[in-house]
């Protein structure tokens, strides 16, 4: 027993103890799983039984029109949330960072609460709200407006603006925090140079705070690359399921969704995940090396 305790209380055993938990977390949550996918990838998987068909599912998704339908919608969705969940929430945390607002403690609670809701809970409240009876709110307010109802999740424009709307909503909050954050590690005196040599607010945002802020905006571009690829709770709440209108919904991970869960074809649809997987890593790693964060020389 005190040979336990010593090894435990020692200095040398005691990272290890401490990130052994992590190890056995990320070894059973990720690494497993991972490698489980990839064999069922490979796989025909059936109630009665499991047959090796080698690439036959990754050829079959090459072929399969709403797998391509699925990761057009996803890139579409990427994209849009890309170009408004990172803009705005930087300009929303320099606008708390500065002396303009009061009650900053307010607003931010008030920009974050809706990350902290369910997004079971803000789907159904957002389908409700882009309802094609006229009881929905838009259709209450074009009412209103002598513009009539519209089928707003029943057409491609309108479907994918209420989805950019529920990520805005959602998540303009979280982003912002993190800029927040960053804005925090700056430096002062960078701006009092600034100040000393007449620059506008505009030029200490441009050539300031942005630069500076690249840190941060990597990390959020990161994540927000693989949250627009991997979305499916937002359109399976906004849709009340995995199936809209002309698939104007379906995402790569509703597709998988739908295969592997829904017509019990794991093998299929382990290989949409795969084909998911690899296309993050793709796109996070060109991003990683075109901003110059991925195979930097260390001075």
């Amino acid at each position: 027993m005190n040979k336990f305790k010593k090894f435990f209380y020692s200095q040398k055993a005691a990272p290890y103890v401490f990130v052994l938990p992590f190890i056995i977390s990320f070894l059973l949550f990720w690494i497993y799983p991972l490698c489980s996918t990839i064999t069922m990838s490979f796989q025909d998987i059936t109630p009665t039984g499991t047959e090796w068909v080698g690439m036959k599912n990754f050829t079959k998704l090459l072929k399969d029109g709403i797998f391509h339908t699925a990761i057009k919608n996803s890139f579409q969705y990427m994209i849009m949330t890309l170009v408004l969940l990172i803009p705005f929430p930087m300009l929303w945390a320099v606008l708390m960072d500065s002396r303009l607002v009061k009650a900053k403690g307010f607003w931010k609670a008030c920009l974050y609460v809706p990350a902290l809701t369910s997004v079971v809970i803000s789907g159904t409240l957002f389908r409700l709200m882009f309802s094609e009876y006229p009881t929905g709110q838009m259709n209450v307010i074009t009412t209103a407006l002598g513009l009539g109802t519209f089928k707003w999740l029943k057409v491609k424009a309108t479907g994918l603006g209420a989805l950019l709307l529920v990520a805005c909503w959602r998540w303009t909050g979280v982003n912002m925090l993190y800029f927040i954050s960053g804005l925090k590690a700056i430096d002062t005196a960078m701006y009092e140079a600034a100040d000393i040599d007449g620059a506008t607010a505009w030029q200490k945002f441009r050539y300031v705070t942005i630069p500076l802020l690249k840190p941060t905006t990597v990390y959020v571009l990161t994540i927000s690359v693989y949250a627009g690829l991997a979305m499916f709770m937002e359109s399976y709440m906004l849709w009340a399921g995995p199936d809209s209108p002309n698939n104007i919904g379906l995402t790569i991970v509703g597709y998988l969704y739908k295969r592997g869960i829904t017509k019990n074809q794991l093998g299929y649809g382990s290989a949409v995940g795969i084909v998911l997987l690899v296309i993050a890593l793709a796109i996070n790693i060109v991003q990683l090396i075109v901003n110059g964060t991925l195979g930097k020389e260390e001075d």
